[in-house]
């Protein structure tokens, strides 16, 4: 079993910036792609930003030049760093990880909210 914690959501004006953290207690298992998702309120659920574990990115176009994630594989933990904020990014953020043990299993944080306000 492996647990994701995640921290830094919060309320911010548009213009802002916020960085989320996500740290996978991994219990044996071996951390490949993480990523972060986001989902509104009546909306579907959205990759915003992934890493695979060699540093490859991938963005949503919506967030692209805005965005940077990033990982420390020694701490197991992924970021993602949000600038110039505007009120359409505000949706629970949920941290995803592949954990493989013998085969490939997909975790997910409890989701963190983030409010950007106009």
């Amino acid at each position: 079993q492996v647990q994701l914690v995640e921290s830094g959501g919060g309320l911010v004006q548009a213009g802002g910036s916020l960085r989320l953290s996500c740290a996978a207690s991994r219990n044996g298992f071996s951390i490949d792609t993480m990523g972060w998702y986001r989902q509104a309120p009546g909306k579907q659920r959205e990759l915003v930003a992934s890493i695979t574990f060699g540093g490859i990115t991938n963005y949503a176009d919506s967030v692209k030049g805005r965005f940077t994630i990033s990982r420390d594989n020694a701490k197991n933990t992924v970021y993602l760093q949000m600038d110039s904020l505007k009120p359409e990014d505000t949706a629970v953020y949920m941290c995803h990880a592949v954990a493989v043990r013998g085969a490939r299993y997909s975790y997910w944080g409890q989701g963190t909210q983030v409010t950007v306000s106009s």
